[in-house]
């Protein structure tokens, strides 16, 4: 305890070297935190309203879409969002689909799929989880498909489905006698 008030006194007598150490070592710590989340930003990629993009849009990156894009987008282990102003006639492959503006084109994820308040998609969705928000336009079909892993367990379900079937027929044997 002495020894903390000591290295307390001398400290604060230079008053400019005290706040120069304490200036130095709280901010080491919160510059920490935040290279973090600026690393994360650049992990982000914006697509701006006026970019036309005609062809196959690939990377591994999540990705925001302002502009326009023709063909086929796959992110397969990222975020894609397609924007207010973002409009894609395509098919979307992603791990996460999010979509404000206009898909014309399948959309495929290998977790979910929001249509906001405002979005717009007319094509088949694939994924095992799909949100539709009031407001938003959805035409085409949903197939809400398992992950693998989730694949094994559909298949005793598979088998589960057979033992109503036969209890129907044994329910209609005993009409036919």
């Amino acid at each position: 305890m002495w020894k903390r008030d000591e290295a307390v006194k001398p400290t604060s007598q230079p008053t400019p070297a005290a706040p120069t150490v304490a200036s130095n070592a709280q901010p080491s710590t919160p510059v920490a935190q935040q290279a973090e989340p600026r690393r994360i930003e650049r992990d982000l990629v914006n697509i701006g309203k006026s970019v036309v993009i005609k062809g196959e849009l690939s990377g591994s990156e999540d990705l925001t879409i302002e502009g326009h894009v023709e063909g086929k987008i796959e992110l397969k282990d990222h975020l894609l969002t397609i924007g207010p102003n973002g409009r894609i006639k395509a098919q979307v492959f992603a791990k996460t689909v999010i979509v404000l503006g206009e898909v014309n084109g399948n959309v495929s994820a290998s977790e979910k799929v929001e249509i906001r308040d405002g979005g717009s998609v007319d094509g088949d969705i694939i994924s095992p989880r799909v949100a539709i928000a009031e407001g938003a336009h959805f035409r085409g079909s949903v197939d809400m498909q398992k992950k693998a892993g989730s694949a094994s367990t559909s298949a005793p379900s598979a088998s589960v489905k057979p033992a109503p079937q036969p209890a129907v027929a044994q329910a209609a044997q005993p009409a036919a006698h």
